[in-house]
């Protein structure tokens, strides 16, 4: 029975032992590691601290800057030839509608010497030759968008009509245009001459 005691006893010693000798070299590894981890924190400081950021090659800063100013330089010249063609619309409309306004005058004036010849007048080659002039003149005016202003027997309209004389008349409903005594014409849908008519009240 004292024989096994004193085994026990050893058993419990060399377990106690073994413990602290574990117990102690752990402290050790943890602190050589501590030590180790500390050493590399440093050498990465010191590392990071030497290392300098590249420098960019002047050819690269140079491409980059003209890189910039082409492709400023191309919108710049978009915008440009967008405006330009723009003008260049607006111009040639304010130059057709200019045009238009001074050979109506020209075109009233065939109107009105037409429409004074008698049947007997009209048989006459010369006024047949101006008659062929006038038409020739409406077709190209016509191949241009010009177009004349329907008036007589239609509904007052601002838009088109500039109304100088108004007149009483029940047979005609009201606000009706009875008489046109100047034509009116659109160039495009937009008025060059507004109709200078009568209306009915």
């Amino acid at each position: 029975m004292g024989k096994k005691l004193s085994n026990e006893e050893m058993v419990k010693e060399t377990v106690e032992e073994a413990k602290k000798t574990a117990e102690t070299e752990s402290e050790e590894v943890l602190e050589e590691t501590a030590e180790t981890a500390e050493a590399v924190e440093e050498n990465l400081e010191e590392a990071s601290e030497k290392v300098e950021e590249p420098k960019k090659d002047k050819k690269d800063e140079q491409i980059a800057d003209l890189t910039d100013k082409l492709t400023r330089q191309m919108a710049e010249f978009d915008n440009f030839r967008k405006r330009t063609e723009k003008e260049k619309s607006a111009m040639y409309e304010i130059g057709a509608k200019d045009v238009i306004e001074k050979i109506l005058p020209v075109v009233d004036n065939f109107e009105r010497g037409l429409q004074g010849m008698s049947e007997e007048e009209k048989e006459n080659p010369f006024v047949q030759g101006m008659d062929k002039i006038y038409k020739q003149m409406m077709t190209v005016l016509e191949g241009l968008d010009v177009k004349p202003i329907e008036a007589v027997g239609q509904e007052f309209n601002p838009d088109f009509h500039n109304a100088v004389m108004h007149v009483e008349d029940e047979e005609v409903g009201e606000n009706i245009v009875v008489e046109e005594f100047l034509k009116g014409y659109t160039y495009r849908g937009n008025v060059v001459r507004y109709s200078m008519v009568k209306v009915a009240n």
